[in-house]
Order: structure tokens, then C-alpha cells, then sequence
């Protein structure tokens, strides 16, 4: 199962791309000297790439007993070995014995958010959190 961002995460990204872009290509057709805007094409291929990342490995990904934040940095847990779920400021904070993995709510979109909350609720665990993040 996989969460996708918000479409307003996404499309942060699509219109950078195309403002600096934009700004790549005024400069090299209408100006002749070097710019630190002539590394906009570089700057909207960063941003273009991370759209693409985005869009084809969403953000969370729930596969084979495997809780996988997608990133460059990218975390993953086995969910049977989750004994604690945090939920504080918009954060899932999941806890094993050796480590700890955020997931920002934020970002997920509120349909994908109530399946991630339904597959969470599953797992046996203990649950912290304030009451102002029950949903």
C-alpha cells in the first residue's frame, strides 16, 4: 500500500521548476553576461526530479510486514517490531527497541491519512498522544 503526498506538495515542486526555469531561459536569450541565474536550469532540474520522486515512490509505502518513509534518506521498520506510536504536532513518531521513524501528517493526503491511521490502529502497540491530534 502506498500514501501519496498532497497535491499541493507535488505542484510546490512542478512550480518552482517552471519559475526557475523561466528565469534560466529569459537570461540566456536576453543577456550575455554570467548570472548566478544562468544555474537555474540546474536549480529546475533538482526541482523536477523531485516532483518525479514524488510521484512515483509516494511518501509512505506499507509492504511485506515493512513501514518504508520514501526519500533520499529513506527509513525503513519492520511493523511487528513497533512497540510505541507518538502523535504530537502533526508527527506519527513510530518506536522500536534500536530506533525511531517520523512520519509528518502534513504531507499525506486527509483520505490516504484515515488508511495509514486504519493500518496503524492494527498493530498492537501502545499509542502517546496529545489530545488535540486525535482524528
Amino acid at each position: 500500500m502506498k500514501i501519496p503526498y498532497k497535491k499541493r506538495q507535488l505542484n510546490f515542486n512542478l512550480y518552482f521548476g517552471s519559475i526557475w526555469l523561466i528565469f534560466f531561459l529569459g537570461q540566456f536569450f536576453f543577456d550575455d553576461e554570467f548570472n548566478w541565474i544562468d544555474y537555474g536550469l540546474l536549480v529546475s532540474i533538482a526541482y523536477f526530479g523531485t516532483y518525479y520522486y514524488k510521484v512515483k515512490y509516494k511518501y509512505v509505502t506499507i509492504d511485506e510486514g515493512n513501514l518504508t518513509v520514501n526519500g533520499p534518506f529513506g527509513k525503513s521498520v519492520a511493523l511487528d517490531e513497533i512497540v510505541q506510536i507518538k502523535s504530537f504536532a502533526g508527527e506519527y513518531i513510530l518506536k522500536t527497541e534500536k530506533q525511531e521513524l517520523r512520519i509528518n501528517t502534513h504531507t499525506i493526503k486527509p483520505e490516504s491519512l484515515a488508511i495509514l491511521n486504519k493500518e496503524l490502529k492494527k498493530l498492537q502497540v501502545v499509542w502517546n498522544y496529545k489530545p488535540s491530534t486525535i482524528r
